[in-house]
């Protein structure tokens, strides 16, 4: 969902499959899905309406938890990273990585 949302094949307003509908899709259970769309609230990615749905926050609430978001990326790159240094990695081969990465995404 998140590569989905950063590529732009789900748009900001767009309404996600039911709990119920995308568990059946993907041979899950409702529970997996459940516990993914209370993730994606919490990271404030979407909007979870009772009876209503999940629905893809516009990029204007996206952009309100962006200074939350980068704490949380740096915790989550920062083992990533402190072993590419272990292995040898250098600045200019991180840029690249992730020059890659966002082109795949763009």
């Amino acid at each position: 969902m998140i590569e989905g949302i950063a590529i732009g094949a789900i748009k900001p307003g767009e309404s996600l499959p039911s709990v119920r509908l995308l568990a059946a899709d993907l041979g899950v259970n409702m529970h997996t899905v459940n516990k993914s769309y209370h993730e994606l609230e919490k990271k404030g990615l979407i909007t979870i309406q009772p009876k209503s749905g999940a629905i893809v926050n516009p990029s204007d609430e996206m952009e309100k938890a962006k200074a939350k978001q980068l704490d949380y990326m740096e915790k989550m790159l920062r083992p990533v990273i402190a072993e590419g240094i272990v292995y040898g990695l250098e600045m200019g081969d991180f840029e690249q990585l992730v020059d890659k990465i966002i082109k795949k995404l763009q």
